[in-house]
């Protein structure tokens, strides 16, 4: 469903990351491992055309990413990727049923009133939904982005250490429906997290390396 070959990232001199070879099937579950600042984030942002690399290629169901415009990323990104990012960027001025809606119209899908109840009913925050997203906790806001990233049934799931915020209960309800989304829509899923609750539910793992060395100019 994915694959990148030869990427790198670099900021300047300094080589952000680096993936020489990475290939994942639809259906796939996969832990995207390394230390805080090994560049997990950075690689989900170009999987998901957020980012683009300074060289390499990444094939994501079967676009090239390399060879859309702006506006049709943008499009592209709605339609196939469902991101859970580290900052959750909830719509502060909606209320948590609207920022699912909103998701399902920037993707030009129909309206789905009965799947945005499931969702949330499903990480526990339907009573919720009509709240603004600042009259949430950390936790309950981390689970409502969790249920928009799979509002519109992606085709890639990636999910920016997800349980950060959330006890062992709702970690576990938070994991599981993106799972059980996955599996329902057999879409790949990407969990980049260190945190060892994480590991025994994904069954392939794909890790960066724990410090990424600035490349020098030649002199």
């Amino acid at each position: 469903m994915f694959e990148l070959t030869g990427v790198e990232k670099r900021h300047g001199d300094s080589l952000a990351v680096a993936v020489a070879s990475w290939r994942a099937e639809a259906g796939e579950a996969w832990l995207l491992a390394g230390p805080s600042g090994s560049g997990k984030s950075t690689v989900l942002h170009l999987i998901a055309g957020l980012t683009q690399p300074t060289s390499g290629r990444i094939v994501v169901a079967n676009r090239d990413l390399a060879t859309l415009g702006p506006a049709e990323r943008d499009r592209w990104r709605g339609r196939t990727i469902g991101l859970v990012p580290q900052r959750l960027h909830l719509i502060g001025a909606v209320s948590v049923a609207d920022n699912l809606r909103l998701a399902q119209r920037l993707a030009g899908a129909e309206r789905d009133d009965a799947r945005i109840l499931a969702l949330l009913e499903a990480v526990q925050v339907a009573d919720l939904a009509h709240r603004l997203p600042g009259e949430l906790s950390q936790g309950q806001a981390q689970r409502v982005a969790v249920a928009r990233a799979v509002v519109n049934r992606p085709a890639v799931l990636l999910a920016d250490e997800p349980t950060a915020a959330l006890d062992d209960e709702h970690a576990a309800v938070a994991l599981e429906l993106l799972r059980a989304q996955a599996i329902e829509s057999g879409a790949t899923l990407v969990v980049a997290s260190h945190d060892a609750r994480v590991k025994p539910l994904l069954p392939h793992a794909f890790a960066l390396p724990a410090h990424v060395h600035p490349r020098r100019r030649a002199a």
